[in-house]
């Protein structure tokens, strides 16, 4: 088993590629001793894509490895404080420098 593994998303976290992202995760866990979860690319949210962010967390868990969810772009912090999921969740939601 190899360090953690980082992977950084680039597309939208959303139904219509829920699946293929959730067996990314879950292989990643099972190969590593943790996720490190980039969304500072993700353009789009919806509530599939919360449902693997909340996956993430719980399959670390029970697996007694680490996640964490870094480099939330705009919309994915939007999208979380609107269902008030920061806690949940439990990363630090950096918000950037205002212009």
């Amino acid at each position: 088993m190899s360090a953690i593994r980082q992977i950084l998303l680039e597309q939208e976290l959303t139904i219509y590629n829920a699946a293929e992202i959730r067996q990314c995760l879950a292989a990643a866990l099972a190969q590593h001793d943790g996720v490190e979860l980039d969304l500072s690319k993700v353009c789009e949210m919806d509530c599939a894509g919360v449902q693997l962010l909340l996956f993430l967390k719980k399959e670390a868990q029970r697996l007694g490895k680490q996640a964490r969810i870094v480099g939330h772009s705009p919309e994915v912090r939007e999208t979380i404080d609107f269902l008030n999921l920061a806690a949940r969740l439990g990363d630090p939601v950096v918000l950037p420098p205002a212009h």
